[in-house]
């Protein structure tokens, strides 16, 4: 078994969406970010090396050579021909209107892209970047805002230097999908002074606040980080595999059907991973939470009941 049958994947919605593959581009256009340039902080999260997202994090290539590397490479695996163009490094909506809509133009004037993946922080999407975002979709393009939560706790958001709360989140996302526009909520599990009880917390608040996909992560610890540093003193120490697996599987039962998985898991290149070793496994995690759910016999949405029934409670 997959683990597209046990949870409604990224890649299975675009495929009834527009009846043929269609993967994610990722891109890095050299923007930054409010909480490393001074604005509202410097040093940025205190897990962040962007590196461990982008893979040309430290000299990016050109859009178009991206673009060019990424469609050869997904071709190669997957046969795909269709692509969304993954703004991802850094804060993608951080720069003046005009400037955005140039970049995203550049990548949408290639006919095999199809739309537009946003990834950003909470409190840096203003109504005219939304306004920008609905032009697309009314154009009939495939268009996701990816909103960096991570955590619905404050006191977790100061203590990873994160730079927003909760309340930017909540605002962001409202008119987002007012507009009409899909929100990808990204949750880390696994953060300092969390547990369990935080990570099912956090997805009943953002299932409230309503959300139209997700992405869940394991912190991991990559060099260059302040959190590398809490680390090497003891300070902070990462879960397991056994435990990620776990937790996830209970996230996904909680999760109602219609909700897009992006993505359940992360990874760091090995040349910047510090710990836990397993982040740089992704094929043994998505085993390993498929095989969790099927040994449960359970998919997503199992017990999503339980969520909404507990979201009037929590809100």
């Amino acid at each position: 078994m997959a683990l597209s049958d046990h949870i409604n994947t990224f890649g299975q919605h675009m495929l009834r969406r527009h009846g043929k593959r269609v993967h994610k581009i990722a891109l890095d256009v050299g923007f930054t970010c409010p909480n490393r340039d001074g604005s509202k902080g410097i040093g940025g999260c205190t897990f962040c090396n962007n590196t461990s997202f982008s893979p040309n994090g430290n000299n990016p290539l050109t859009m178009e050579a991206q673009l060019a590397s990424g469609r050869k490479a997904i071709f190669k695996r997957t046969r795909a021909k269709h692509f969304l163009a993954y703004f991802q490094a850094y804060t993608n909506t951080y720069a003046a209107v005009e400037q955005l809509e140039a970049l995203y133009q550049e990548a949408l004037a290639n006919p095999d892209i199809i739309g537009l993946s946003v990834g950003t922080r909470p409190d840096c999407v203003p109504d005219e970047v939304l306004d920008l975002l609905v032009k697309y979709i009314q154009q009939g393009r495939e268009v996701w805002l990816e909103l960096g939560l991570q955590s619905a706790f404050d006191e977790t958001l100061q203590r990873v230097n994160r730079g927003h709360g909760l309340e930017e989140y909540a605002t962001s996302v409202v008119a987002a999908r007012k507009r009409g526009i899909p929100v990808c909520a990204h949750l880390i599990i696994g953060l300092p002074g969390e547990t369990e009880a935080h990570y099912h917390s956090t997805l009943d608040t953002v299932l409230s606040l309503g959300v139209d996909g997700l992405k869940l992560h394991p912190l991991h610890v990559v060099k260059g980080t302040m959190l590398a540093n809490q680390w090497r003193r003891g300070e902070y120490q990462p879960l397991e595999m056994h435990d990620y697996i776990r937790i996830t599987a209970d996230l996904i039962e909680r999760t109602p059907r219609e909700i897009v998985f992006h993505r359940v898991t992360g990874t760091a290149p090995k040349a910047i991973l510090l710990a836990p070793e397993w982040c740089s496994q992704k094929w043994n995690v998505l085993n390993g939470i498929e095989k969790e759910l099927r040994r449960r016999d359970h998919q997503q949405g199992q017990f999503a009941q339980h969520a909404v029934s507990r979201l009037k409670y929590v809100a």
